[in-house]
């Protein structure tokens, strides 16, 4: 029987196993694309081998983890990412141990490579005053400026995710009685997200300017294609930066698309809505997911303590007997 080729390996993976088998979302397929292509140009200046010629037995456990180290201290990746990269590795592999059982040894090595622990911070989010100043900062003068405040608006009352809201056509939106937007997310899951009035009058106001047909894209770019990632972060970049000058809070926050559906969330805790209805707004598999916003809402934290009566407590200072420890003590 003939030995497959690296190569033939990881075609198969995405072609049989990701596709046919596992009928990944787009999502997954891009995300698994992304770190194989990472890996295989590292693997070229690494060791000189082109990602065509490569053989699984070069692609091993050394290799890997020289890898998710150069990810992190190079490309200064936070260990999250690094481990959404291992993930998709060791999923080849193990697709890897079926077609090449031979190679048993090599590939438990690369599965043996350990997560990275990581300390999970707190959310990022924005204020009503920071949200206000960022939909005032686009020009409604200019088609661009009128197309990123509708994009801004939509986001912070929907909480879409990225790919979401750039996925969007003409088709996934209504704004007849009970208007909403329609969107499928991870895991292939379909929902809808209904609109608040103010955003249906931007939105309607904003689709009398793009082409009529349903495939069209709500949020186009400027060559009327799909806005990429890079073209999202650029414009809130630009628009931050506006805001900031009226909003100074603003200078201290990276603020990216996951942030507006963060403080989407954030507004409706605020408001009083349970964690399950949040999580079905946002499509979050499990509730636990929508913990995040509890543990960042200090205001209902804040609110619980006021409910407590306060511990008496006696207020102290150590004086050390010892002039050399009271010396230290002092610097």
């Amino acid at each position: 029987m003939t030995t497959p080729s690296f190569a033939s390996l990881l075609q198969g993976f995405f072609t049989n196993r990701l596709m046919q088998q596992r009928q990944a979302s787009p999502h997954t397929i891009a995300s698994y694309r992304d770190s194989f292509r990472l890996l295989l140009q590292f693997a070229q200046k690494r060791i000189g081998v082109a990602p065509q010629k490569l053989s699984l037995e070069q692609v091993d456990a050394p290799l890997v983890a020289a890898f998710l180290e150069d990810m992190q201290t190079r490309r200064g990746v936070c260990a999250g990412s690094r481990n959404l990269r291992l993930t998709a590795i060791r999923s080849f592999f193990r697709y890897a141990s079926f077609e090449m059982p031979t190679h048993c040894a090599q590939i438990q090595r690369v599965l043996a490579i350990p997560n990275k622990r990581c300390t999970r911070a707190q959310i990022g989010f924005l204020s009503r005053a920071e949200t206000d100043a960022l939909l005032h900062a686009p020009t409604l003068t200019t088609r661009a400026g009128r197309r990123d405040h509708a994009l801004i608006l939509l986001a912070v009352q929907t909480g879409l995710r990225l790919s979401e809201i750039t996925g969007l056509c003409r088709r996934n939106v209504c704004l007849a009685t009970g208007a909403h937007v329609r969107v499928v997310g991870k895991g292939r899951k379909e929902r809808s997200t209904p609109l608040t009035k103010p955003t249906v009058d931007v939105l309607c106001s904003w689709m009398r300017e793009i082409e009529p047909s349903e495939d069209a894209v709500l949020f186009p770019s400027a060559r009327g294609t799909r806005l990429s990632a890079d073209g999202v972060q650029y414009l809130l970049t630009k628009h931050v930066a506006q805001a900031s000058q009226i909003c100074t809070s603003l200078e201290q926050k990276h603020v990216t698309a996951h942030v507006l559906r963060h403080t989407a969330a954030m507004d409706l805790l605020q408001a009083g809505v349970e964690p399950s209805v949040i999580a079905l707004w946002l499509g979050h598999e499990s509730i636990e997911t929508t913990q995040i916003y509890l543990d960042a809402n200090l205001e209902m934290k804040q609110a619980a303590l006021d409910k407590v009566e306060p511990q008496p407590g006696r207020v102290g200072r150590f004086r050390p007997d010892d002039k050399l420890l009271a010396f230290l003590n002092g610097l």
